[in-house]
């Protein structure tokens, strides 16, 4: 009974043994283990596919005998068309991109019974890691997926149109060969015309600013046989559209006007204009803002002082008038761009408001908007006149108005005292008549303004109210003479009889006949400086006195003397 025992062990060591040197058990077909497979699966190999992959090739030992890691270049090949062993051809249908399979292949679907040289022993079981890295058809086209479409599409890319845009490129293992953000600078070319590879010709197409793309091509549509890195790649772009596609034939488009109810004037070339606005690419970046400097800008239109499209888009618009204006890039700063601020071939966006324009041959534009009901005479120049006044910019903002100090504004017209166009603005004007001022700059404040009031350039508007006018003296006279003059002048005034007039005699003199209705001063100026004047005119040798030989009456004296 022990030695049957014994026996029994014996064999089952000797069976176990056996087993442990014994050949592979034979496969009647492949085995495919999955080793990894990807979340999403585009698109699964089938027969007649070329697919690039990396494989280890080993016999069921481990020992290795082939692998195209090293050889540092991945195994490509038709699919299905006897370019591969059988069981390989079979394992690679179904296979996704960066899918990883261990693929087990018995020797009829192998090398068989020949083997491969000295490679393959004959009726070899062969094991192959496979890694799938890429597959396309010889009948694949372009392929687009939309994954971004914005709310807005005033214009589609189509052939011969020039555009930016940005691209990720890799390939379809995920692998990156090139990407524009990496040169922080868009891609800028025309579409259609040979510029660029087929597929990114025809993936272009159809698109509107602000979409983003997924766009795969096959090799026939890339960079072919040849390729930039490998034979055979397919690619995979993602790219957003940064700027509208442009033409050269393109013009400025005006959007988004708000005009406002009363526009008695448009502007035209030649026209100095004053506008605020902001200016941004057409996806959205912002690059420059006149409101972030408290400032208009101020130029001439249609004079080559602005972009050429500024230059258009300024034309024809309103005071007030709010608009949109597209620019393409040959209106813009074509390919060149400004640096930093503005890129190359970029379309630009102005959000315009405008604030005032005027002509340089522009006079004071007078409305009456109040006629008064008597008018025995009217203003003119040496009227000292006594005037109510507001004052505002062309947009509304106020500037000054008398009314908040309670008291009028008084002037000698035609003294310089006020601006040219204030002065015109008041001419020929009745006690009690109101006017409407529109003043251009020239005839106002010019291109200084009034620091911390009226800004350069600035066209103003006075509604005035005439509250009452003194007539003034003829042209060139300061004090005149309401009464024939006395015949011994000298000796009433000379009120010591020492032969002199001195300075105070002269003045009480003077101030005695305009205080008796004898004499009149020019109204709106300090009495004394007057009489100080026509003292300093008198005295000819300049000692302080005014001898009798001296003295002259305004008759006798050239018409440059302002006195008696």
């Amino acid at each position: 009974m022990i030695k049957s025992v014994q026996w029994v062990l014996f064999l089952s060591v000797l069976v176990a043994f056996a087993a442990c040197n014994a050949p592979p058990v034979p496969l009647d077909d492949i085995s495919i283990e999955k080793t990894f497979v990807p979340e999403q699966c585009v698109r699964a190999v089938k027969v007649g596919d070329y697919v690039r992959y990396h494989y280890i090739g080993t016999f069921p030992d481990g020992k290795k005998f082939d692998s195209s890691y090293d050889r540092g270049s991945t195994y490509n090949v038709y699919v299905g068309k006897k370019q591969l062993i059988e069981g390989m051809d079979k394992a690679l249908v179904g296979m996704c991109v960066n899918e990883r399979s261990l693929v087990k292949i018995p020797p009829q679907l192998a090398y068989g019974k020949k083997g491969y040289g000295d490679l393959i022993p004959p009726d070899s079981i062969l094991h192959f890691d496979v890694l799938l890295l890429d597959v396309w058809n010889p009948e694949d086209g372009v392929q687009i997926k939309t994954y971004h479409t914005p709310s807005v599409c005033t214009r589609k890319v189509e052939v011969s149109d020039y555009v930016r845009y940005h691209y990720n490129g890799t390939l379809l293992d995920g692998t990156l060969f090139d990407s524009s953000h990496t040169r922080m600078r868009t891609y800028d070319t025309y579409v259609g015309i040979g510029w660029l590879i087929a597929g990114m010709d025809q993936g272009l197409l159809g698109m509107c600013v602000g979409e983003r793309r997924f766009i795969t091509m096959p090799p026939s549509l890339g960079y072919g046989e040849n390729g930039d890195v490998e034979k055979h790649l397919s690619f995979f772009f993602s790219l957003p559209l940064y700027n509208s596609p442009s033409h050269p034939s393109d013009g400025i488009t005006v959007t988004n006007q708000i005009v406002p109810d009363s526009c008695t004037r448009k502007s035209v070339s030649g026209d100095f204009i004053r506008y605020h606005y902001n200016g941004s690419l057409l996806d959205g970046t912002f690059f420059d803002s006149s409101y972030s400097r408290n400032h208009t800008y101020d130029t001439y239109v249609g004079l080559g002082y602005v972009i050429a499209g500024m230059d258009q888009g300024l034309i024809g618009i309103c005071v007030g008038e709010k608009r949109t204006i597209t620019i393409p890039p040959h209106l813009a700063y074509g390919e060149e761009g400004t640096g930093s601020k503005i890129p190359g071939s970029a379309v630009l966006v102005f959000d315009v408001h405008i604030i005032d324009f005027h002509n340089p041959s522009d006079i004071t534009e007078i409305t009456v908007t109040k006629k008064a009901e008597d008018c025995e005479k009217k203003t003119k120049k040496g009227d000292f006149v006594k005037y109510h006044y507001n004052a505002s910019l062309m947009d509304g903002t106020a500037i000054d108005s008398t009314y908040n100090y309670g008291k009028t504004y008084n002037i000698v017209l035609g003294a310089n005292q006020v601006v040219p166009g204030m002065e015109t603005g008041l001419m020929d004007m009745c006690v009690g008549e109101k006017r409407h001022l529109i003043i251009p700059p020239h005839l106002a404040y010019g291109e200084r303004g009034v620091t911390g009031e009226v800004p350069g350039s600035a066209v103003l508007v006075f509604d005035v109210e005439l509250i009452s006018v003194e007539e003034g003296l003829p042209e060139g006279y300061m004090f005149i003479w309401n009464e024939d003059v006395s015949p011994d002048l000298f000796s009433e005034m000379d009120k010591d009889n020492n032969k002199l007039v001195e300075p105070s005699e002269f003045t009480d003199y003077i101030m005695r006949q305009v205080n008796e209705g004898k004499g009149r001063l020019a109204p709106g100026f300090d009495p004394y400086r007057i009489i100080d004047n026509m003292f300093f005119n008198q005295d000819r040798n300049g000692d302080g006195k005014i001898t009798e030989a001296e003295f002259k009456l305004k008759a006798d004296e050239s018409a440059s003397h302002d006195e008696l």
